[in-house]
């Protein structure tokens, strides 16, 4: 359970009546009507796409281009020329090479895979690569999953005499790629009704429109749909419309599956004989995946994935999960390296963006401990690695802030730059980066600011929780981007019992709310690290799940977030960005100054009740809940608590929203008044007054 930020709990909008209508129309029970109704699906063709009942692959040739590229790689067939298939190193290029390969080589082609080397290539089409191919007698590259940004590798692929196709789903810059066919639905030209595809899904649109009229769909998802699911799920692109049909045709595929490798990576990571979901395959399988191009050689993968040799399919997964236990330990490392890099520059943790480097940091774990940093700060961040003159990173963002529109507003600092809103990935001379992390923030400066938040799809009081509901909800998977696993409030809960399981691990929390008793359980936190105390009333965010248990359904209530029912989470996340917005020397209003200020009583009062408590450890909002019951306001706590550690009351360490304070010593009578950080404030505040 993340308690490091601030975020902002939403409650998506419900209409019970049209919910009624829908339960009362499809015979359906009002439960599962209503999370339709919660979800925006209001028709008959809505209803029918989310509960699986109707959905369609559309056409591949209305994709711009791929006429073309079925044309030229049903030539190439034909002559026997030799196909590349370039792919990428993560769960979606992987399984996007494998199909593609598997089913030309199926055809009788003649033809090969690549997979760039993260550490010394990187993402992407590179010259030296399209070199190695040409060396091969390659006569025709076909990218999948990347390509839509190498315009210079694409002339120099002209310039050996090759030819190139790409297929990609990144979003395309302003200049494409001198190629054959470029085959990319987010191409502004594009005209096919479905944008979302993963790499895996354009390369299985390719493959429909290979077999052309005659195609047979049914076995064609038979044969790759598993491997689709995989890279879909792995990619993290929104599970609607036609993504929505090939995962849940996979997920069904994937536990019966053929394929020798992917049995024993479900053997490996515990998943045999467990009803496969996008959410535990992308917490079990995909990372074993990604884990050989962060650690080792990507190509591996593809080898497993096609292998049709038992031995060779067992061995290729025992080294894969192998690196994905290192990668975890180097992916733990570097986090604290990146904490330790914005703790010796303060400054840097106001930034809107956060962007921290270290040299030969590996390339491979950089996206994943940004997305760490993201979760831990509630900030959009960039992670860079720089050797020598060269320099890397990959960055990952918040909802409502565009990672990709945040680069193009500095390209000119790039050598090459890719990637979606969400996620994306730079390469750049190592003297940028400072200059970067300035044109980023600057950027940030000028759109509204995202704020992390939690949705919710409705409330629930503890009385309506039964057994049932989550079988119920199994209708609407598979549940990923766009269509969340369910999360459900439980408000104004008051905590009764806390109980250690697991091995003190673990947590069973007793709750009780008008005379329902509620038991829930917390995960991977122990009692001393738990913050809260018996007779604290919170609000809860949960999933459900129910077990057969001596022949009965049994409901579990599993926490993923909370927080004190009585704090204002709104008010708590704006004190923390005027705050912020002071700590950055960017202009206050009037009424900011005033927020920042505290008086004679809050400081009084703080140093009381650290002194009576011994420090503190803890998250800023619970130490704001205990000392007052929030009446100081956020910003002026964070301010009160600056003044002390200028005046050396108190040693702080802070980490996203948590404090670990330690009192000092004060070998005289301290003036906080004649605090410099105060004098600034008033000061701020007088020509405010003034400018009025």
């Amino acid at each position: 359970m993340n308690r490091l930020r601030l975020k902002k709990w939403l409650v998506s909008p419900l209409n019970k009546e049209r919910a009624a209508q829908i339960a009362e129309e499809y015979g359906l029970p009002f439960f599962l009507a209503m999370m339709l109704e919660i979800r925006g699906a209001h028709r008959r063709d809505q209803i029918e796409e989310l509960l699986g009942e109707r959905s369609e692959l559309s056409d591949p040739f209305l994709t711009a281009d791929m006429q073309k590229a079925a044309q030229r790689i049903r030539r190439a067939l034909d002559n026997f020329e030799k196909i590349a298939i370039y792919g990428d190193y993560d769960a979606d290029g992987v399984t996007a090479t494998a199909i593609l390969y598997s089913y030309l080589e199926s055809c009788g082609g003649n033809v090969m895979y690549y997979i760039p080397e993260r550490e010394g290539e990187g993402y992407g089409l590179n010259l030296n690569a399209v070199e190695f191919l040409h060396s091969r007698q390659v006569n025709l590259i076909i990218t999948v999953d990347n390509g839509i940004a190498s315009v210079r590798e694409a002339e120099y692929v002209k310039e050996l005499g090759m030819e190139l196709i790409v297929t990609d789903h990144h979003r395309a810059q302003e200049v494409l790629p001198d190629a054959v066919a470029v085959v990319d639905p987010h191409r502004p030209d594009d005209a096919s009704p479905y944008k979302q595809f993963a790499g895996v899904g354009v390369a299985f649109k390719l493959i429909m429109a290979l077999e052309g009229e005659d195609c047979d769909l049914e076995g064609l998802i038979e044969n790759y749909a598993d491997l689709v699911a995989v890279g879909t799920i792995g990619d993290v692109v929104p599970l609607t419309g036609e993504n929505r049909l090939l995962v849940r045709e996979g997920l069904k595929l994937l536990s019966r599956t053929d394929r020798l490798g992917v049995r024993e990576l479900i053997e490996r990571s515990g998943m045999a004989g467990r009803r496969l979901t996008a959410g535990n395959v992308a917490f079990s399988i995909v990372p074993r995946i990604n884990a050989t191009g962060r650690i080792g050689s990507p190509g591996r993968a593809v080898r497993l994935l096609v292998s049709e040799d038992p031995d060779e399919a067992r061995e290729l997964a025992e080294e894969i999960c192998d690196d994905n236990d290192c990668r975890r330990q180097i992916e733990s490392e570097l986090f604290q390296s990146a904490l330790k890099d914005l703790s010796e520059h303060p400054e840097r943790l106001y930034d809107r963006v956060l962007v921290v480097a270290g040299r030969e940091w590996h390339h491979g774990v950089i996206g994943i401990v940004a997305a760490r940093l993201v979760d831990h700060f509630g900030k959009p961040c960039m992670v860079i690695s720089y050797s020598g003159e060269q320099a890397k990173g990959s960055g990952r963002s918040v909802e409502g802030f565009s990672l990709f529109e945040a680069l193009c507003s500095c390209s000119e600092l790039f050598t090459k730059f890719g990637g979606h809103p969400m996620a994306a990935g730079i390469s750049m001379p190592a003297e940028n980066i400072g200059a970067f992390r300035e044109a980023v923030n600057r950027y940030a400066a000028g759109v509204p600011v995202a704020v992390p938040t939690l949705r919710l799809d409705c409330k629930l009081r503890p009385a309506t929780l039964t057994p049932e509901l989550p079988g119920l909800l199994q209708a609407l998977e598979p549940f990923g981007t766009d269509n969340p696993a369910p999360l459900f409030g439980l408000y104004r809960m008051r905590l009764e019992k806390i109980t250690p399981v697991g091995e003190g691990k673990h947590l069973r929390l007793t709750f009780s709310r008008d005379g329902t008793v509620t038991n829930c359980m917390l995960f991977h936190t122990a009692a001393q690290e738990f913050p809260y105390e018996p007779g604290d009333e919170l609000d809860l965010a949960v999933t459900l799940d129910a077990k057969e248990f001596r022949g009965e359904m049994q409901l579990s209530v599993f926490i993923r977030e909370m927080k004190l029912s009585a704090l204002d989470t709104d008010a708590l996340i704006l004190g923390k960005l005027t705050f912020e917005k002071y700590k950055r020397g960017d202009d206050l209003t009037l009424k900011e100054a005033e927020e920042l200020l505290p008086d004679y009583t809050n400081f009084a009062q703080l140093y009381r009740f650290l002194r009576e408590r011994g420090g503190w450890s803890g998250g800023a909002e619970l130490l704001l809940y205990r000392l007052d019951g929030g009446k100081m306001g956020y910003a002026r706590l964070l301010t009160a608590l600056e003044v002390f550690v200028e005046r050396g009351l108190i040693l702080l360490r802070q980490s996203g929203d948590q404090l670990n304070i330690e009192l000092c010593e004060a070998d005289q009578k301290v003036n906080l008044f004649e605090s410099p950080i105060l004098c600034d404030i008033n000061q701020i505040k007088e020509d405010g007054v003034a400018h009025d």
